[in-house]
């Protein structure tokens, strides 16, 4: 069923204050600190380039409190204003009294981008909608826009402030990020068939679990390859890993692989070799036999040629979160050889999450997938029947303001 959402079109945002909602958290290099890409900029930059007679304030958020890529958005300013070749202004502040007069002193076609969301307390929380327009962070900038363009597919599942609390107080629509996905979706939903085949690697192991919870519910999962340090917290969960990960949750998630590896074993496949630093080189080793602290950094040649053989039978193919540590090229392996293996696919094939849309290009292999997308788990819970939080946003928002169709 077609999503009710208002567009660009359906609001005269000429000469007006313009709240977009984006997401560019962006991969940051963890020994330079630089922005390993610009692919969620460039995809602001597509909105804020259809809004040239507006004056726009741009909001992201960026990193988790106490991770390296927890950082101020400063640096994404000076990219943004690159990509889109203008001045865009950057104002170290989200809803104090510099940003409301920064974003008060816009003329018509200004871009100002304040700082990472995630600095206030209450953009790192969930709320309900009528909760969400009471928080401090809405009631202060509300007064100051005129309407809200939410374009932040990445974030839809979060049911933060900014994604869910203005659609009721000012004239709210979706940005071209979120319109693309949706459609593209729709698309994908129409051809995919079975067998499901998924790969989940990355850091964010309770999203995974989330994810396989959903995607097994929605008949999306016949088979999980896992990688990562979720696949890791699943070879402890069976017995094949030795020591402490040392991950926050760690027993929790171990628990809960086992009871999902109980449920069904024959669903998941594991690494049966990893990769490590061992003399300033890559080793592969069984991962059985590594010590408590030794830190691995990739899956091994014979787990990419295992799951390679699952993904060119599969009929679609969903990929999120990389295998390994791909920014530095001795451990790139397992993430190259897990890509080339999607784009060599027959199947449907989906990657999700900015990391791998970076290897993607990073292999030169972008234009063979079918559906590419920054977004990572708001995907995910899209593709297993999830409602989320941004798409009732618009939904309410085409009800209060207006009519639109999708």
């Amino acid at each position: 069923m077609p999503i009710r959402m208002l567009t660009l079109e359906d609001l005269d945002l000429a000469g007006k204050r313009v709240f977009l909602r984006v997401d560019i958290n962006t991969p940051v290099h963890p020994e330079t600190g630089q922005l390993m890409e610009q692919e969620r900029l460039k995809e602001a930059a597509m909105t804020i380039n259809d809004l040239p007679d507006s004056k726009v304030v741009v909001a992201s958020h960026q990193g988790r409190v106490g991770r390296s890529d927890y950082t101020s958005l400063e640096a994404h300013a000076r990219v943004l204003g690159e990509i889109l070749g203008k001045r865009v202004d950057f104002v170290p502040d989200v809803f104090g009294p510099g940003a409301l007069s920064a974003i008060d002193s816009l003329g018509d076609g200004g871009v100002l981008v304040l700082d990472n969301l995630r600095f206030t307390a209450e953009e790192n929380q969930e709320y309900k909608p009528p909760e969400a327009e009471k928080t401090f962070l809405v009631r202060r900038l509300k007064d100051h826009v005129d309407a809200c363009v939410l374009d932040a597919f990445s974030t839809a599942h979060r049911a933060s402030p900014t994604i869910v609390g203005f659609a009721g107080l000012v004239p709210t629509c979706a940005g071209r990020t979120v319109g693309r996905e949706l459609r593209m979706l729709d698309r994908i939903a129409s051809v995919e068939k079975g067998p499901y085949v998924t790969v989940l690697g990355g850091a964010k192991v309770n999203d995974r679990l989330e994810a396989i919870d959903a995607l097994i519910a929605n008949k999306r999962a016949d088979k999980v390859l896992l990688c990562g340090v979720v696949g890791l917290v699943f070879l402890k969960a069976a017995g094949k890993l030795k020591g402490d990960l040392g991950i926050d949750g760690e027993q929790k998630f171990v628990l809960k692989a086992r009871q999902l590896m109980d449920e069904d074993p024959e669903r998941f496949a594991l690494p049966v070799d990893v990769a490590i630093r061992a003399n300033g080189e890559r080793k592969e080793v069984d991962p059985a036999g590594l010590g408590a602290q030794v830190k691995v950094l990739d899956i091994g040649s014979k787990t990419v040629d295992n799951y390679s053989r699952f993904i060119k039978g599969a009929g679609t193919v969903f990929m999120s979160g990389p295998p390994g540590a791909f920014e530095w090229d001795e451990f790139s392996l397992g993430t190259e050889g897990l890509l080339r293996a999607m784009a060599a696919s027959l199947g449907t094939t989906i990657i999700s999450g900015g990391h791998l849309s970076t290897a993607l290009h990073k292999y030169g292999v972008h234009d063979q997938i079918d559906h590419t997308s920054t977004a990572g788990g708001a995907l995910v819970q899209y593709l297993a029947g999830k409602r989320l939080p941004l798409i009732d946003a618009l939904e309410r928002a085409a009800d209060r303001w207006g009519k639109g169709q999708a």
